[in-house]
């Protein structure tokens, strides 16, 4: 019996408008009702089940790629951050960079709002629709700008997030990362980010630290990803799927393909998981 579903939420359970629906809100009413445990891990900052369009629905929460975890009720679980010394040497070898530093209490930004979005402005009309739609409405309440470095080493930072316009910079950062590979890792759900946390940090060490609270085997769990910062997780669990539309990294990385993210795939696949388990119950009761 799968006890644990955790899932990615853009292009695996959240629908092509980067939303919940029916049959997504429906889906979780049924692992809840099954008595199984439903979780986001997701590389937003989610910090509340009323983000995201779950409106106070009983998720579990790993938020900044696994490396910030939270119950059902929002209270904070464990948390991975990344070592204070290798975020002090990172953000004094780029001090031109507009990081953002998410932790528990929110995420503290080194620069301007206007800074942090001009990065934005260089994408494509279609682009700029599609981040739009997953940044959804922005929460401002926590996003704390102009921060400096002494401001951000005094938190616990658990994710650095940022996007990189010049190609000289980009590339330098690049290098840094491979340099580094023994403190830092960069897991972005795409190529035009840096999402940069603790080499151990993943939604998949996440996943598997949120089972072993609540008792549950890593073979209890089933996990849904679709992008980069999914793989880790996906390689871990025996139960990993990947919806159609992910990359081809997601798809070697996972136990199995299935349908598209535009059908629901995800959503579709837990429900009949759930409806196997019952089945498998009952044919063992009738025994």
């Amino acid at each position: 019996m799968i006890k644990l579903f955790a899932c990615d939420l853009d292009g695996t359970l959240l629908n092509l408008f980067h939303n919940t629906d029916k049959t997504i809100l429906s889906c979780v009413d049924e692992v809840v009702s099954a008595g199984a445990h439903i979780a986001i891990a997701t590389g937003r900052a989610m910090r509340s089940t009323n983000d995201h369009g779950f409106a106070g629905m009983p998720v579990d929460m790993l938020g900044s790629n696994g490396t910030i975890v939270r119950d059902r009720d929002g209270n904070l679980l464990k948390t991975f951050p990344v070592d204070p010394a290798a975020l002090e040497d990172l953000l004094r070898a780029f001090p031109t960079i507009c990081f953002d530093c998410s932790t528990p209490e929110g995420t503290y930004i080194r620069g301007t709002r206007e800074q942090r979005a001009e990065v934005f402005r260089h994408d494509n009309l279609v682009r700029r629709i599609i981040m739009r739609g997953m940044r959804g409405p922005m929460n401002f309440t926590d996003m704390h700008f102009n921060q400096s470095d002494a401001d951000v080493l005094k938190r616990e930072v658990c994710k650095v997030n940022c996007r990189v316009i010049d190609p000289g910079l980009r590339d330098d950062l690049y290098a840094y990362l491979a340099d580094h590979a023994d403190k830092l890792v960069n897991a972005p759900f795409n190529p035009r980010m840096f999402e940069i946390t603790d080499v151990h940090a993943n939604k998949g060490a996440g996943v598997a630290w949120l089972a072993a609270h609540y008792g549950i085997s890593e073979d209890e769990c089933a996990v849904y990803g679709d992008g980069g910062n999914d793989i880790e997780m996906l390689k871990r669990f025996k139960h990993s799927y990947c919806p159609l539309n992910g990359t081809d990294e997601a798809k070697a990385a996972a136990s199995k393909v299935i349908g598209h993210n535009a059908a629901h795939a995800v959503p579709r696949h837990i429900m009949r998981t759930l409806a196997a388990d019952r089945a498998a119950r009952e044919r063992v009761h009738i025994s």
